[in-house]
């Protein structure tokens, strides 16, 4: 039966207290736009995940290479932040705050599930990176001196020319956002008020319609005005994304009556069993 310890890890420690003080300058409002944050969040981004996921998976020194794992926690960071924002940006889009909280959070499930993995196995098996000194951890890495410099120069510009292409694709890929139509009606001077609600009977009548494409997609729509039950306008508007349609609409009432009800109904991709959008006046024609 293999013996726990109590061992402290000094790695998952500095990663701890690193994640819980990037944490704070993250949600304070007064530290939010301090250097410090940037200093502390770019780990988080772009090797703590990583690291600590390599960690979770591979407990034992003898797993994997200690250099293997430095240059394999950069490129799985980069994964691991590209997934998050991926689902992120389903529930609030591409934002700075709600990334890093989760990546904090990720971090903290990390270092436990490293923690427990590492301290089940006798202490000469245990993965662990001693930070005494320069020397000693070049001794660990057991690479040349002269040589440490280009692997870190290599594993930091095919960091940076991932993570470069990951934002260009954030910000040249649109999002998806939400899809809807504006549909409104306007009195004579303009504005949602001040309607004209008599009509003559054979007398050409004008009312300012519009509507607003931001459904993501050129939609076809039909624009019909009915009055009591009767079609008496109909037109066809094929917009674009974020396409405006807004003009003075002219038809004749073709009845007589008070309280009737004028009817604006708005059809998309000629689906004329329920109007797509509706709006309504009641008018008298004399």
């Amino acid at each position: 039966m293999v013996k726990t310890n109590k061992k402290i890890y000094a790695d998952l420690l500095t990663i701890l207290l690193w994640n819980i003080a990037a944490f704070i300058f993250i949600i304070s409002p007064t530290l939010q736009n301090s250097i410090t944050r940037i200093i502390l969040s770019v780990p988080i981004v772009l090797f703590i995940p990583g690291y600590l996921t390599i960690g979770a998976l591979f407990p034992k020194k003898d797993d994997i290479g200690t250099i293997e794992r430095i240059a394999f926690s950069f490129g799985l960071s980069i994964a691991i932040l590209s997934l998050l924002g991926f689902l992120l940006n389903f529930v609030f889009g591409i934002r700075l705050i709600p990334i890093l909280i989760s990546i904090c959070t990720y971090n903290l499930v990390l270092i436990y599930i490293t923690f427990n993995r590492r301290r089940e196995l006798p202490e000469n098996l245990q993965f662990s990176i001693k930070f005494d000194n320069i020397s000693g951890i070049v001794q660990e890495l057991n690479i040349p001196r002269d040589k440490i410099g280009l692997i870190v120069a290599a594993i930091l510009l095919s960091s940076i020319a991932l993570l470069a292409g990951m934002v260009n694709f954030i910000i040249t890929t649109p999002s998806a956002g939400e899809k809807f139509t504006e549909f409104y009606i306007l009195g004579q001077y303009g504005k949602a008020d001040n309607y004209s609600k008599e009509l003559k009977l054979g007398y050409p009548a004008t009312i300012l319609a519009g509507v607003v494409n931001h459904e993501q997609s050129y939609v076809n729509y039909t624009l019909q005005i009915v009055l009591e039950k009767n079609i008496i306008f109909s037109e066809n508007l094929l917009l674009n994304n974020n396409e405006k349609w807004q003009k003075n609409v002219t038809f004749s009432p073709d009845k007589k009556g008070k309280d009737m009800k004028l009817e604006l109904l708005l059809f998309k991709e000629n689906n004329f069993a329920i109007p797509y959008r509706e709006l309504h006046l009641w008018v008298d024609s004399t």
